[in-house]
């Protein structure tokens, strides 16, 4: 009988005591009863790794998949996008363009830039209009901002024009403020000069230059751009006035051939 009760007594230590020491003296044992927690999770953490691994490998192929197909969907809606700006600014073009053929008193037809030359994109361009259309050489070349050039070569289906700022390129102008006549030509750098005007002329920097009345080949009153520079002094007869055309000539795609 005392053997019984010893061992009773001895399992009962067993299972009292580790609960005593773990939960009774809280802030003496706290340590302890971390290490012993962390003890007994450790098989559960082992076990539980390789299930965790396995799902962040399956998760990741699914995550990816779905990557690599929102991607596509985002290049197609950027290439779309792209084409609804480009087709936005078209309309936007044209649309100028129609409003200044309407104010516009003479008979012109649209046409389109369809070439340039590499090695002299400041020279010359191709559009898709010829005699067909009633194009010939020597008719204006204007967009909605001001002066392009002239037609200097023509076929049944397109033409070569001669912009603005291409040697060969001349026409009379006249600074509108002060009312100064002279002769304006191309220098191939993208700007133009203006030559041949009186010593006495008072002309300034920000004048506006457009077509003159004297002109053979022009109407009168087209802008043709805006004084930037002035070279040499007054009492040199080879004085010259530096104009930067209105029209950006490097981008331009539409055009109105005026028609005499």
């Amino acid at each position: 009988m005392s053997k019984r009760y010893f061992k009773s007594l001895i399992y009962l230590a067993v299972f009292i005591i580790p609960f005593l020491f773990l939960f009774l003296h809280a802030s003496t044992f706290s340590p302890v009863k971390f290490k012993v927690a962390e003890l007994v999770s450790l098989p559960a953490q082992i076990i539980s790794f390789p299930v965790r691994e396995l799902k962040k490998l399956l998760y990741y192929h699914r995550t990816f998949a779905e990557y690599v197909r929102l991607s596509k969907e985002v290049n197609i809606l950027k290439t779309r996008l792209v084409g609804l700006e480009e087709v936005v600014r078209e309309n936007s073009r044209l649309e100028q363009l129609l409003r200044f053929k309407r104010n516009l008193i003479y008979a012109s037809v649209p046409a389109n830039v369809i070439g340039r030359d590499p090695a002299n994109w400041n020279s010359s361009m191709i559009v898709d209009r010829g005699t067909k259309d009633g194009v010939s050489v020597g008719m204006p070349v204007v967009s909605a901002a001001g002066v392009v050039g002239r037609v200097a070569e023509v076929s049944p289906s397109m033409s070569r024009v001669i912009l603005l700022t291409d040697p060969q390129f001349s026409v009379a102008a006249l600074v509108q403020s002060p009312r100064e006549s002279g002769l304006i030509s191309g220098s191939l750098q993208g700007i133009c000069r203006l030559r041949y005007v009186s010593s006495e002329a008072s002309i300034q920097i920000g004048d506006e230059v457009i077509t003159s009345k004297l002109s053979t080949s022009f109407p009168e009153g087209l802008l043709i751009g805006k004084i930037i520079g002035i070279k040499g002094t007054a009492d040199n007869p080879a004085m010259e006035y530096v104009v930067q055309p209105a029209v950006s000539l490097s981008k331009i795609e539409e055009v109105l051939i005026i028609q005499k």
